[in-house]
């Protein structure tokens, strides 16, 4: 009888990775009616939302795991065992990695697969690039067709090969295949289907045979007769071995013995080995999965048939992908969502640098991930950050990943992190090209990087595997020199990171761990590790040996146990280096008029729409480099990035981090462009830091962040980095003029609003629903002063909604709401809600919908009150001129309509100043003192100079307009 342990409420399942040293646990959700315990699992490196838990055992949970929670037990000794091992196997092949949640859920794998290109071919005929198979030969295949019957099989069952480069989705057709298998939809010639992941198979030590091996993993198949041996019933048996690199295959009779029973224990290895040879259960078919470098690990006679996955190689296949995946991505389905993916196509068709890296599903994973992160961000999901996605894309593909040449059969020996091996080759170019402002590179560049100085035959296996695996996955021709790659020299081709914010994060991660050292800090590190390991006991024998030492020599022993304390000043000043770097390419001078960081990730997704401007690829800015070296101190990317093996250590971003303050502090405290004080809220968002970001916004008494472009998650961006400050901060003012915010933007700034004295919001497409909105969010704000709300599509209902609520802010001095669609009875409304209220001295109301009895209503409202009752007076700005009187605010409101006349309706702001010029006629016509009626005139003039400059301006639009 098998048993499973379910606990109801909600509850967090714990993985144990099962290569030890690199990935040590991760976390994986399940609904709260769906608790199982499970054992062991990895995450596929071939393609993202994939895992290799797929793969692992389903165990009983140690005794006491779940003593607190609610138990059942599942009886299923009278169920079909077969039906028992499509149910488990469905449960957990469908169950999604924790990267997946990022995207909210919304996914199944049903809905979100689309079939990769697998064709029929040699591996001799192979194209081993993935980005050089644009010629493809040899028949396509569906996943069915993999095991149709050829000539030679004898009655034996197939053995198939398919391969395929670092993330072309080799798990992902596996996965799928074995879903389908348990819906019966696809491979139905077999009865049984039994997976296994070679990484658990290789970490076997203990000798097994081939049912224990099985029963051990499915314990309901342990007294299967499809396994015994017996007959042929084997034929209706599929093995599955996902990832068969991970385990060192010898074909050798000395070295792997001959066996034919089920039930002699073997290595794991052998076990293999002896099916693919056909010596145990010949009849059963066997599915392997490889990568590239793998490939000869099995001799070519006991394959059947080879199969190369080829990934995307059309945009209609990466426009379905996108498509599967965004459009789902989100509850609301808008015509921004259908939009979106339509800019991403067009930009695919381009044969853009994009539509080269899409060739990979796993980019096809970053490039939406990215996007649903830039688009789809709110202030009710989950903390996101670039440098996350980034973090779990690298663990996903690599991680628990060790470099190795399967020279060794000790699976143990010299192990190295395949992650950290590609931060010191691939990162150092990476640094390289940042530093120098480059993004292509020579083939004279990718030699130095994997070749170099000489090296043992160990290393340059090493390096084989590395050139085969994982250099094509992170660089690709450039798409200038693709269309003449074939027709140009060798030393003439140009390189390119696949996505060029890869570029900026191994860059940051080869800086952050410190590998750009000099040769002194080398030093440093070494000398101090070795003395401090030695150090003790040196010391106690020194004790005893100094009064047979001469003096001199003594001396000098005792100047060295200083080193490390000496060298910790050079590790020091290391670590501030880092900090001052990351300063300096922060708020580099030539970067304060670029758009801001966000937008530009953006733009390398869905391409420049309209003329881009001509600039040369070499001149590129590096703006999300510092950004990342912020966001790899986090303590969430840290903890994966040690699970890939690459250690960042407290005291390291410690240090780090006081030196950052202090830079951040002095920038912070000048006047920065928008775009620049934004990347500058984005960089301490990703640092993810509270307590850095309160005090560095201490100094901070403006954010004037007008014409950003404010999305869903820069507003997040915004009110998060300003929830980390305490109760009593307050900016002196808040510019969010011309942002393009509306409706739904507003509710996630209720954080930045509660900070501020001074709101401007002008210039924003707000309307009634809007501003109601708005005027919810304000709510908890009792320090606001001045509420600009000038151009935002208030009418009246908004109008009576502010007049109503602005009690609740009992020290506001000034509201600006000109430029809308307010008329009479709601103006005069809000007057005398500005005279009730105990200081609001000023009301800008002009270029509203006004009628001239309508704005002397209002200047004797603000002036004598209502009926000629008592209360304060409040200046009514509805025009130039107030009453018979010239106004004193003529110049600002003059000002202020030439400032913004290009941006507005220009039609209504023609005739808003043509009423001003018939006002200061009528005005000028009242007049008995020739200094008034010249004074009349003066502000006559400057309304018609503002009239021709508009003209001007409409007629140089015009005629422009055509081309």
């Amino acid at each position: 009888m098998t048993m499973w342990r379910c606990g109801w409420g909600p509850r967090v399942l714990r993985r144990r990775w099962s290569c030890p040293g690199l990935w040590r646990e991760g976390n994986l959700k399940i609904p709260s009616n769906q608790h199982h315990s499970f054992r062991k699992s990895t995450l596929s490196p071939s393609l993202i939302h994939l895992h290799k838990a797929a793969w692992t055992r389903l165990e009983q949970p140690a005794v006491g795991s779940v003593s607190s929670l609610k138990t059942r037990t599942f009886c299923m000794r009278d169920k079909d065992p077969i039906e028992i091992h499509k149910e488990k196997l469905k449960l957990w092949f469908s169950h999604l990695p924790q990267e997946e949640m990022q995207f909210g859920g919304y996914f199944s794998p049903e809905t979100m697969h689309i079939d990769p290109l697998i064709l029929a071919r040699n591996p001799e005929d192979a194209k081993y690039g993935p980005f050089k198979t644009n010629v493809l030969c040899g028949p396509s295949l569906a996943v069915e067709q993999l095991f149709a019957p050829t000539s030679d099989s004898m009655g034996q069952g197939m053995n198939v090969l398919l391969y395929g480069a670092v993330g072309t989705g080799k798990s992902t057709v596996v996965r799928k295949l074995v879903l389908d298998w348990c819906d019966g939809s696809t491979l139905s010639q077999f009865k049984l289907l039994v997976p296994f992941s070679c990484e658990d198979l290789s970490q076997l030590s203990k000798s097994s045979s081939l049912r224990d091996l099985v029963g051990r993993k499915y314990m309901h198949l342990r007294r299967t007769p499809l396994l015994s041996g017996e007959a042929n019933q084997a034929k209706e048996v599929l093995f599955i071995f996902n990832s068969i690199e991970k385990m060192k295959l010898d074909f050798r009779i000395s070295n792997s013995e001959l066996c034919s029973d089920p039930n002699e224990p073997l290595p794991a290895g052998t076990v293999v080995v002896n099916l693919l040879r056909k010596y145990l259960l010949p009849e059963a078919s066997i599915l392997v999965t490889t990568r590239l470098s793998a490939l000869e690990r099995i001799p070519k006679k006991y394959v059947t048939r080879y199969a190369q996955i080829c990934g995307f190689n059309d945009p209609d296949r990466q426009q379905a992908y996108f498509t599967s995946r965004l459009l789902q991505s989100t509850t609301n389905l808008s015509r921004e969502t259908e939009s979106l993916v339509e800019l991403l196509y067009l930009n695919l068709q381009r044969e853009s640098q994009l539509a080269a890296a899409c060739f990979l599903p796993s980019y096809c994973w970053l490039t939406c991930a990215t996007l649903h992160f830039l688009h789809f961000t709110d202030d009710k999901a989950p903390i996101r950050t670039l440098t996350g996605i980034y973090t779990s894309f690298l663990r996903l593909n690599f991680g628990g990943e060790i470099l190795d040449t399967g020279g060794s059969m000790n699976p143990q020996d010299d192990q190295k992190s395949l992650m950290l091996y590609i931060v010191r080759t691939v990162g150092k170019l990476a640094f390289d090209g940042v530093s120098k402002k480059r993004t292509l590179f020579t083939v004279e560049d990718l030699e130095q990087l994997v070749g170099g100085k000489t090296k043992t035959d160990e290393e340059l296996q090493q390096l084989a595997v590395f050139r085969t695996d994982v250099l094509d996955f992170f660089l690709v021709p450039s798409v200038e020199s693709k269309m003449s790659f074939d027709h140009i020299e060798a030393d003439e081709k140009r390189f390119v990171f696949a996505v060029p914010a890869m570029q900026e994060y191994l860059a940051a991660l080869y800086v952050v761990l410190g590998e750009n050292k000099t040769v002194l800090e080398k030093l440093s590190k070494e000398v101090s590790v070795a003395f401090g390991q030695v150090g003790d006991d040196v010391t106690n024998l020194m004790t005893i040996l100094s009064k047979f030492i001469p003096l001199r020599i003594f001396a000098l022993f005792n100047l060295l146990k200083l080193f490390p304390s000496l060298f910790e000043k050079f590790s020091s000043y290391s670590k501030g280096h880092i900090a001052r770097t990351m300063a300096a390419e922060m708020f580099r001078s030539e970067d304060s008029y670029n758009e801001d960081v966000l937008d530009q990730v953006e733009q390398s997704l869905l391409g420049v729409q309209g003329p881009a401007p001509k600039q040369q690829l070499d001149s590129k800015s590096f703006e999300l480099y510092p950004i990342f070296m912020g966001g790899l101190l986090h303590y969430g990317n840290r903890r994966l990035l040690d699970q890939l093996g690459c250690n960042i250590k407290s005291t390291t971003v410690a240090q780090i981090t006081r030196t950052l303050k202090k830079h951040l502090v002095r920038e912070s405290r000048k006047k920065l462009p928008p775009e620049e004080l934004m990347d500058l809220l984005v960089l301490l968002y990703e640092f993810q830091n509270p307590r850095l970001t309160a005090e560095v916004l201490l100094s901070v008494k403006t954010l004037d962040l007008s014409t950003v472009r404010m999305t869903p998650l820069k507003c997040v961006v915004l009110s998060s980095v300003l929830s980390c400050t305490s109760s009593s901060f307050t900016l002196n003012d808040l510019v969010l003029s011309s942002c393009h915010l509306n409706k739904e933007l507003l509710p996630m700034l209720c954080p930045a609003f509660r900070h501020t004295r001074s709101l401007k919001l002008c210039d924003n497409p707000l309307l009634d629903s809007g501003l109601s909105s708005l005027l919810q969010a304000l709510q908890r704000n009792r320090s606001l002063r001045h509420l600009f709300l000038m151009h935002t599509g208030m009418g009246d209902t908004a109008a009576l909604e502010l007049a109503e609520k602005l009690a609740s802010h009992s020290v506001l001095q000034e509201l600006n709401v000109a430029y809308n669609n307010i008329g009479d009875s709601a103006a005069l409304v809000l007057v005398d809600a500005c005279r009730d209220h105990p200081s609001i001295h000023t009301l800008h109301l002009y270029l509203n919908q006004l009628s001239d009895v309508g704005k002397q209503s209002l200047y004797v409202r603000g002036t004598r009150g209502k009926q000629g009752g008592t209360g304060r007076q409040v200046k009514v700005l509805a025009s130039v001129t107030e009453g018979t009187d010239i106004s004193d605010q003529w110049h600002p409101i003059l000002s202020i309509i030439g400032k913004n006349s290009m941006q507005w309706e220009r039609e209504r702001v023609r005739e808003q100043l043509m009423v001003f010029l018939r006002d200061l006629e009528w005005g000028r016509r009242q007049q008995h003192s020739i200094w008034k009626k010249l004074y009349f005139r003066r502000v006559e003039n400057g309304v018609k100079q503002t009239l021709r400059m508009l003209e001007k301006a409409s007629a140089l639009s015009t005629k422009s307009g055509p081309h």
